[in-house]
């Protein structure tokens, strides 16, 4: 959207400054870009940033009230919360194409040049000074802050290489290699974890941000930059890698604070559209809602963890990272007995224990336990929480009654019943083996009445598990699946002596 009647296609034949000026073509400053055509988007309703779920009422209208006062941004919140992906998608609120002078390093407009190159291109060539176009999705740079990045990264140095082989001396402009920020003139800059940039470091984007010129090495420039910075930062970087200079934050016009998904539902959403589940894998594994809202609550339960930091917080990766390994591990079980298609199963849930032991900082206490005792509590908690939505909460004051739906299966292994639901167990196996169960498939029918053969499987396995979470059964660990017995049997069970050495007795 330029100001000026030609399309794009039009716009593109344009190849010189002089047709350029015939067009009726006239310069923006890259915030006016973003905020003209924001305006244009909020009037005809059009949704401002896709896919980016649970911060249509919160998040998303501070950051379009900072581009409607053309505002640089510091998107503040823990890690996995989208903030990267908004600043990238801001690119699709500039114009589709704008022109710059051919050759330049800077992105100079033909109409307003501010390097040394632009400027000299129009005095040699006048309305011949070729140009061309460059599309929104070029107008975008990114750097990750860290503690090595330099000022020549970002602001730019003198480059003795270019000076010898130019044969120009040091004094002159011409020997300057710009940095990051002044190639992104006429664009989006965006500075991810900016607390860990050098003070010093930071010192250097005090003027560019208050009057949008740059120092470099001692050469008087006066380079009025146009560029939208949005930087990113994680609250816990203030107390423990670094912080943001006082005098810095003061410069930075809106500090916008981004969140967690606030519902099950909402991170469903982000989980799904964000992993990568190939079509094979649709096409073998067929997973169910149950299955996604266990995975999300696996995430829940981690932030309100004792053991898991919550100043690092739990990024949404883990969730779409677990949904993948989930789905995988379904495959791979697929894989083994040779089946054309399989359901997921609650034993699926061992494969998202790596995508938990990554993505969560643990406390002191938590560390003394183990990342991978912690990744199988939070599983077990999601499912005890889950459990109360799909079947009557286990109530200890009619466990010995008939009413208590559970009884027959809490019977039947009370009587020193075991199962072992092995993890590659084929699809026949494992119906054969909870079909085993009294009474496990009629309580899945009582309580979900109409489900298919699969979903009634899996309610089974559910169940079993959830039994468990509430100490109606026992649950334990084997190497290739999970054992199901009798909670009290397991607790007074004694070692069979032929394991036991005369000196253990001694």
């Amino acid at each position: 959207m330029i100001y000026t009647d030609l399309t794009a296609d039009q716009l593109l034949k344009i190849s010189t400054l002089g047709e350029l000026k015939a067009s009726g073509y006239t310069p923006r400053s890259v915030k006016a870009e973003l905020r003209d055509n924001l305006i244009v988007k909020i009037k005809a309703r059009e949704t401002t940033f896709d896919g980016i779920w649970g911060f249509e009422d919160t998040v998303i209208p501070d950051i379009e009230r900072a581009i409607l006062s053309m505002h640089n941004m510091n998107l503040l919140g823990l890690r996995g919360q989208a903030k990267t992906k908004i600043a990238r998608q801001m690119t699709e609120l500039l114009d589709e194409y704008v022109p710059y002078i051919e050759g330049s390093e800077l992105n100079d407009d033909p109409l307003a040049p501010i390097s040394r190159f632009g400027i000299d291109q129009i005095e040699m060539h006048g309305d011949a000074t070729p140009i061309s176009w460059m599309h929104q999705s070029e107008r975008y740079s990114e750097k990750l802050a860290t503690p090595d990045v330099s000022i020549a990264d970002l602001i730019g140095d003198v480059d003795p290489i270019k000076a010898a082989s130019l044969k120009l001396p040091y004094s002159d402009e011409r020997v300057i290699h710009y940095g990051l920020v002044p190639r992104s003139h006429r664009g989006i800059f965006v500075i991810n974890e900016l607390p860990d940039l050098q003070a010093r470091i930071q010192v250097a984007l005090f003027n560019i941000l208050q009057d949008g010129d740059i120092q470099i090495r001692g050469f008087t420039l006066s380079l009025p930059l146009d560029i939208q910075f949005v930087f990113t930062a994680n609250p816990e970087d203030y107390t423990n890698r670094g912080s943001i200079v006082t005098p810095l934050k003061d410069r930075i016009d809106s500090q916008i604070i981004t969140h967690y998904p606030k519902s099950i539902d909402i991170g469903k959403q982000v989980t799904i559209q964000e992993a990568k589940i190939k079509d094979a894998q649709k096409e073998l594994v067929v997973v169910n809602e149950l299955t996604q809202d266990l995975i999300e609550q696996i995430a829940v339960e981690a932030r309100e963890s004792e053991y898991v930091d919550e100043k690092s917080g739990v990024s949404a990766r883990l969730t779409i990272s677990a949904y993948e390994n989930l789905a995988s591990t379904a495959e791979r079980r697929a894989l083994i007995n040779n089946e054309k298609q399989t359901y997921v199963r609650v034993s699926d849930f061992i494969g998202v224990i790596p995508a938990i032991t990554g993505k969560v900082e643990l406390v002191y206490e938590g560390e003394q336990e183990g990342a991978g005792i912690v990744a199988h509590s939070l599983v077990g908690k999601a499912i005890r929480t889950q459990f109360a939505n799909y079947f009557p909460k286990p109530d200890d004051k009619k466990a010995a009654t008939a009413a208590n739906p559970y009884k027959p299966i809490i019977d039947w292994f009370g009587e020193g019943s075991t199962i072992d639901l092995l993890n590659d167990l084929s699809n026949a196996d494992y119906e054969k083996a909870l079909n085993t169960i009294p009474g496990l498939k009629d309580l899945v029918k009582k309580n979900h009445p109409g489900k298919s053969k699969h979903e009634q499987l899996f309610l089974m396995e559910f169940a079993l598990h959830g039994l468990a979470e509430y100490s109606k059964l026992s649950k334990s660990a084997l190497d290739t699946g999970t054992r199901f017995k009798d909670l009290l049997s397991s607790m007074f069970s004694m070692p069979d002596l032929g394991d036991i050495s005369e000196e253990d007795l001694e």
